[in-house]
């Protein structure tokens, strides 16, 4: 994402200018997916929170205060939208699992596993996505953003101890998926 006075842009799109839209769209979009990927459990929802995302950027242009970044600002709006479609996803699992009780209707078992299959050749993917969504925000924000500890504070209004408490744990947790890692590859590597 570019550092660009957007501004102009944001007034222009919050008074109904599609092409100020659309040229936000085109500097902002692979930033957008880039972060959104990082940060959702699920591969497959990806395009559908990108397009939450710029649903709430056409809403909220307005509350956009020019003194801040823009990618700060933008930043938080995507974490935002990631976290309200993993509460949606939340609700709508809870709603189902209370009409299988009521019901007795099976799950369709090729379904679930379709849902849930994620093939992804980057290596940190697979272990970042085990993160609870709080723990991979700080990761995504820290390492993939270049955001400081007091940054991601304000952007995701939290106490800056929360910020280093989660780090710390998201550390913990990559290190132990590694170590499991490691100890499949010995294992697998192992003559008997």
């Amino acid at each position: 994402m570019k550092n660009t006075d957007w501004s102009p842009w944001l007034i222009r799109m919050s008074q109904g200018d599609k092409e100020a839209f659309q040229t936000i769209y085109e500097q902002t979009k692979d930033h957008t997916y880039r972060l959104i990927y990082y940060l959702s459990s699920s591969k497959e929802d990806v395009a559908d929170i990108v397009s939450e995302v710029y649903i709430e950027l056409l809403k909220s242009a307005h509350k956009y205060k020019p003194e801040q970044p823009f990618s700060s600002w933008f930043n938080g709006l995507i974490v935002r939208q990631v976290r309200s479609w993993k509460r949606k996803n939340w609700r709508l699992y809870r709603i189902v699992e209370k009409v299988k009780l009521f019901t007795d209707l099976t799950v369709d078992r090729r379904a679930e596993i379709e849902l849930s299959s994620v093939s992804n050749q980057m290596e940190l993917y697979p272990i970042l996505r085990k993160l609870p969504l709080k723990a991979r925000e700080i990761i995504v924000l820290k390492y993939y953003q270049d955001y400081t500890f007091e940054d991601i504070a304000v952007l995701l209004d939290i106490p800056l101890g929360t910020v280093k408490s989660r780090h710390f744990y998201a550390l913990k947790q990559m290190r132990r998926q590694f170590e499991l890692i490691d100890d499949r590859k010995e294992s697998e590597n192992y003559v008997y």
